[in-house]
């Protein structure tokens, strides 16, 4: 029997008038963004909807901004009865998948979320770093040149630090780390014949440990949330495998800030678990690009709109 998946995208998918018409539209969503307001206390939807781009970039601001929508499209979804066997999330967006799956409330997803992107814009800030796609590379490729440029094969130590922290799609890899060990590495990758090293906007070396500051106290925060076993299996970015065991869930919740986003390997489990169709939850179709470059049987929508929401519930309805 073929399976279908939720998908929920991470930084990056975020865009100013997200959310809007779901708000204006859906009592379920207008509570939820009216919620967050008020456990932030700032207006986190008028940065939704109304901008500007440059605050709405910020990573303390952007990830509760994405897991808000993430959570008001998955509300809509099931009240259309629209469901998923098995779900997965792109960094932040293994908060939204958590949530969605039952692990933990909305209010205490925000919560944990809202505190990490705190947390891994301070850590940018007392460790500057870089973050650059590269594009036309073989993973192993990109894992040497990172190893090269650090001058220790584990990456583990050094004053250089870069590694691999995205494992986006074939071809596609980001890299992660300090300055001066980015720039040396996208010359030595342009040299080996990547066909574009492009830096990212971001505000941090995310999934290196530059970020371990971060992860420390989020362990803490962690530790203090109660987590119920998940309704579905989720496909974790630390392990790429399906997990239930809440010990582990939480583990790797920690682990993740300064590990690589498996994602290539999550989409191709995806796969071997027999999902042939599956939804990206939230803003921007970001991992629908990337799962049509990794395993191109598997039809991705986008719900992104209310416009959306309403077609994949009608497509539910036909089933």
């Amino acid at each position: 029997m073929s399976k279908h998946a939720f998908l929920f995208p991470g930084q990056a998918s975020q865009a100013v008038g997200m959310g809007r018409d779901l708000y204006e539209q859906h009592s379920q969503a207008r509570e939820l963004f009216d919620e967050a307001d008020e456990i932030l206390q700032y207006a986190l939807s008028d940065i939704c909807f109304e901008g500007p781009i440059e605050r709405l970039s910020q990573t303390e601001v952007t990830q509760p901004a994405v897991y808000v929508h993430s959570a008001a499209v998955h509300a809509l979804l099931s009240a259309g009865n629209v469901s998923a066997e098995i779900v997965a999330g792109h960094s932040l967006g293994e908060y939204s998948a958590l949530h969605a799956v039952g692990v933990f409330s909305f209010s205490e997803g925000l919560k944990l979320v809202a505190e990490r992107g705190r947390l891994m814009q301070v850590a940018g800030e007392q460790n500057s770093g870089k973050m650059a796609a590269v594009i036309g590379l073989e993973d192993e490729a990109v894992v040497q040149l990172c190893a090269e440029v650090c001058g220790d094969p584990d990456m583990a130590a050094g004053d250089n630090v870069v590694v691999a922290a995205n494992f986006n799609a074939p071809g596609q890899v980001v890299v992660s780390g300090d300055a001066a060990a980015v720039e040396e590495f996208a010359e030595r990758a342009a040299a080996a014949g990547a066909r574009r090293v492009l830096e990212l906007p971001v505000s941090g070396a995310f999934h290196s440990r530059l970020m371990a500051p971060a992860a420390d106290q989020m362990a803490r925060l962690l530790s203090e949330v109660e987590m119920a076993s998940p309704t579905t299996a989720v496909i974790s970015n630390v392990a790429a495998q399906p997990v239930v065991d809440v010990a582990q869930l939480r583990r790797q919740l920690i682990e993740q800030m300064t590990s690589p986003v498996r994602w290539t390997e999550s989409v191709r489990c995806m796969a071997q678990e027999g999902v042939t169709s599956a939804t990206e939850v939230g803003p921007g179709a970001v991992l629908k690009g990337l799962v049509r470059r990794i395993a191109p049987e598997i039809a991705v929508r986008t719900t992104a709109t209310a416009g959306d929401i309403a077609a994949a519930a009608d497509t539910s309805k036909g089933s």
